[in-house]
């Protein structure tokens, strides 16, 4: 109904898996090149997991559309089958004939092996993919353990992908399926979109529709990511409903409002504020009363004309704005900064002839990334890089904090012309996780660096990872990413407290910077 409001093409939050809007997120990407990578091993289990809706048919789509010609595969999406229907899928899937009549377990396993000897002689190879594998049966997936025993004397003839729900995890950590779970060489579990990724997810769609202004404003991103948990199916249910709503209203953008608005039509969510109110009311009265009460009391208790009263002496705005805030709160309060004016400051930090560059777009012309995210203060301070981060002191506005330095126990804030040192704990106890942190990818817009890659990045990555070991032997094609260097890619990122996964994403780019003796980026920690 809003399509030709907003001059869209097609639909851009339909819940439909149209593979021409797919948005490959930094886990996805990770997803992929696992599930890749464990497909390229000789048999064995591959294992995708993931809450409902957070993409795990959007990485089988994409893993689909890069096989190699010589595989053949089983797409099972009906999990729900006894041992012999399933046998019968598989069979039925790779075209194999078999004597419906005389089906038994035995029969088809001997088809299927047949089969599969015939494709290894042809040097093809066989994929069974499971889809929604938590459906499975105890005895079913025992039965599929026994599918890999199907080998020759030097490799496996089939590779098995399990794809399922959070509940597939704790089915294969039973100890009835441990010899399963023993075989299973390659493992992902999808988790939902951070805030930047949402951002970027919903820019992603409406630019594949044909729009590419922002029609959804900061406030409304930020409660999209609340009320669906970035969970991509749940951000397309509440866009498309949000989208409907400012058609309806006339709107040419959407608000936080519409946001709220649009999820509880949709799921049914609390989104008056009546309660709150009629509560905060309540409890204002009855603190009234008790004041009240109190300065009655009061007179009671103490004479009139008491000479012992002291004389309280009443600040004025402009001596009350020299007064030194005792903790942080009230620190960020006083100084009041916005994300621009931050922003300023931290690119001050890194280069002063570009201090004057407040805005991502201008910086990302120059090779410098902005990355806008929720994440840990343990996340956070592993960067090791100045960040700024937001503070909400109400429902609707935010100021924001340029941390410099970490000493001890002590976080230290640059503010418009000081610098001030508060406890950690004062910090956290009004910060909600979210930040800014600028990094400069090492060639531009090259943000990955995969296992199997050829490209110059893959020169870049092998000069820092010998940073202080001198000169290594390359090998004859050094742009190549190769299984040596994966492996002292993973040793890298185990060394330095990163997921071991061999490829190269942010948190890995930013620790070979840091490692690097002659980068200039300032650092939270230098010892």
């Amino acid at each position: 109904m809003y399509q030709q409001y907003f001059n869209f093409n097609s639909a851009p939050f339909s819940i439909a898996p149209d593979p021409h809007f797919i948005f490959m997120s930094e886990q996805h990407q990770e997803g992929l090149a696992l599930l890749l990578y464990g497909i390229r091993q000789a048999g064995g289990f591959v294992a995708l997991t993931g809450e409902v809706g957070t993409g795990k048919t959007t990485l089988c789509h994409c893993l689909l559309e890069q096989l190699p010609d010589n595989v053949d595969i089983a797409l099972v999406l009906n999990p729900k089958l006894n041992t012999l229907e399933l046998l019968a899928t598989i069979c039925d899937e790779l075209q194999i004939e078999y004597d419906e009549e005389k089906q038994s377990i035995k029969h088809l396993i001997d088809r299927l092996n047949k089969h599969l000897l015939a494709a290894h002689a042809d040097n093809r190879k066989t994929i069974l993919m499971i889809d929604e594998a938590q459906n499975l049966s105890m005895d079913v997936l025992e039965q599929i353990r026994l599918l890999t025993n199907l080998e020759t004397s030097k490799s496996k003839l089939l590779q098995i992908i399990l794809v399922g729900q959070p509940e597939l995890k704790q089915m294969l950590e039973k100890p009835e399926l441990r010899q399963l779970n023993q075989r299973i060489t390659a493992r992902y579990h999808l988790t939902p979109l951070s805030y930047s990724e949402t951002q970027d997810y919903i820019s992603h769609r409406l630019a594949i529709s044909g729009v590419q202004v922002s029609l959804f404003n900061r406030a409304a991103v930020k409660k999209v990511y609340q009320l669906s948990a970035g969970i991509p199916r749940l951000v397309n249910v509440i866009c498309d409903r949000a989208l409907l709503g400012a058609y309806a209203t006339d709107q040419k953008r959407v608000t936080a409002k519409t946001i709220v608005q649009a999820a509880h039509e949709n799921f049914n969510t609390p989104h008056s504020s009546a309660a709150p109110f009629i509560k905060k009311m309540l409890l204002g009265m009855l603190f009234a009363c008790l004041i009240i009460a109190t300065y009655f009391l009061t007179l009671q208790t103490f004479p009139k004309n008491n000479s012992s009263t002291k004389t309280i002496k009443v600040i004025k705005p402009d001596e009350a704005q020299q007064v030194k805030p005792r903790d942080f709160k009230s620190a960020i309060k006083q100084h009041n900064i916005s994300l621009n004016s931050a922003l300023s400051k931290l690119i001050g930090t890194i280069d002063n002839t570009i201090a004057d560059h407040s805005n991502c777009d201008q910086l990302r012309a120059l090779g410098i990334e902005c990355l806008f995210d929720q994440t840990s203060w343990k996340n956070l301070i592993a960067f090791n890089r100045p960040v700024i981060m937001e503070f909400s002191i109400s429902a609707t506005k935010n100021i924001y904090g340029l941390l410099v330095e970490l000493n001890d126990n002590n976080a230290v804030f640059q503010f418009d012309n000081e610098t001030l040192s508060f406890p950690v704990e004062q910090v956290l106890a009004v910060w909600g996780g979210y930040y800014l942190l600028l990094w400069q990818p090492p060639i531009k817009n090259i943000k990955f660096i995969f296992p199997q890659q050829t490209s110059s990045a893959v020169l870049w990555l092998r000069k820092q990872l010998s940073v202080g070991k001198g000169a290594l032997a390359k090998p004859e094609q050094a742009d190549f990413f190769d299984d040596e260097l994966k492996m002292q890619v993973i040793q890298f990122q185990i060394q330095h407290k990163l997921a071991g996964d061999g490829i190269v994403g942010l948190k890995t780019f930013i620790q070979l910077q840091n490692n690097d003796p002659q980068n200039n980026y300032p650092k939270l920690r230098n010892n």
